[in-house]
């Protein structure tokens, strides 16, 4: 059995799927792309559109109770690969603040994502 984790700290689902789930020593993130949950925008950059689908896939994982250096795997989506050095310094930085070890990850690029996001990832963390 599992359980829908929901926030208000990170989008709504845009479609029939929930912001992640918790099945006791794991937790599954939905693919999060950058809207900003209090205005429902999508900035422009990549830069800032990868920090907030990070801090996305955070407020997910914090309201399941765990914290960053939980996440034992992620998963990037990108529109477009030549992105990979920018994301890499904010995906960077992203997990040295949170005092993280960085955890296995795949990274691909696609032809489209909702919204006309620029990058979605997805996460899955453990109880350790």
């Amino acid at each position: 059995m599992f359980y829908e984790i929901k926030t208000k700290k990170a989008p709504i689902p845009i479609g029939p799927y929930v912001q992640g789930i918790d099945l006791g020593n794991i937790i599954i993130t939905s693919g999060q792309i950058p809207i900003d949950p209090i205005t429902g925008m999508i900035h422009n950059q990549i830069s800032k559109q990868t920090r907030q689908t990070l801090d996305n896939v955070k407020a997910i994982i914090e309201t399941a109770g765990l914290q960053v250096k939980n996440i034992v795997k992620t998963t990037i989506f990108l529109k477009n690969i030549n992105d990979i050095d920018t994301v890499n310094s904010i995906y960077e930085l992203f997990f040295i603040e949170n005092q993280s070890k960085f955890p296995a990850r795949s990274c691909v690029e696609v032809s489209k994502l909702p919204k006309g996001a620029l990058i979605e990832i997805e996460a899955i963390a453990m109880r350790f």
